[in-house]
């Protein structure tokens, strides 16, 4: 059986979840409930539970403060939100699941289904990810978690050169040579890098726009990336990628 608890300082939040949880998900056993970040801390670190959903807004001790008050982070994250405020976009950045209130009863079964079959481990990394993103939004997300096959990679956003779909997957490629496949797809991505940055050229490709080299007209045209990589683009796409490039 896989436990778990819930935080969330409004009752009625925690009786919907719990609820939906016995209902829908009956692989998962709820250990414990509390109602602010302070008994949240207390509650994890005696029931120790497989996975934990917290609601990240909550008075005195939101979501966010509660992690930095833990010492032990060995669990699944799933936040829990009425707002889809800034830190949305940074939760996906850090790779971790969220859940919208009136939470959707497949997005719950999905959520949860993903994590049953991954044992828990530190989500310290993934936190400081978070973290780091969750306040420099008017700057631009610095850092980005990209789960693999094997878990989850992080690098800087700085570095990521450009991006190929392969099918419901998309091969990230990096400076130095570097390149990674992540169990995501193109269209995710293409949700959370910050366009002012990052441009969808084609169905098939999202760029960096610092690291384009040349641009060779044609009916799309194409162009060509630091790395050598040559990329398509879309005819649809290229009016908007010439305003972005003069």
């Amino acid at each position: 059986m896989i436990t778990a608890i819930i935080i969330d300082d409004e009752n009625k939040g925690r009786i919907a979840l719990r609820q939906k949880l016995t209902d829908y998900c009956p692989d998962i056993q709820i250990v414990g409930e509390a109602e602010n970040g302070e008994q949240g801390i207390i509650l994890i670190q005696q029931c120790k539970p497989n996975i934990v959903f917290l609601d990240i807004e909550m008075p005195r001790m939101n979501g966010f403060d509660m992690l930095n008050h833990l010492a032990e982070k060995n669990f699944h994250l799933i936040f829990t939100t009425a707002y889809d405020h800034y830190a949305i976009k940074a939760i996906k950045f850090a790779a971790f699941d969220y859940l919208l209130k009136p939470i959707d009863i497949e997005e719950l079964k999905n959520a949860v289904s993903k994590l049953t079959k991954i044992k828990p481990l530190d989500i310290t990394p993934q936190l400081d990810v978070l973290i780091q993103n969750a306040y420099r939004n008017s700057k631009g997300y610095q850092k980005i978690a990209i789960p693999t096959m094997e878990g989850i990679s992080f690098f800087e956003t700085d570095d990521l050169i450009h991006l190929d779909a392969e099918s419901n997957y998309t091969m990230l490629y990096f400076t130095q040579n570097r390149k990674i496949l992540a169990s995501k797809t193109l269209k995710e991505f293409e949700e959370q890098l910050p366009t002012d940055r990052f441009f969808r050229i084609h169905h098939s490709h999202i760029v960096n726009l610092k690291f384009i080299v040349k641009y060779i007209k044609g009916e799309g045209g194409q162009l060509i990336m630091e790395n050598g990589k040559s990329l398509d683009v879309s005819r649809r796409k290229k009016g908007d990628l010439i305003q972005k490039l003069i």
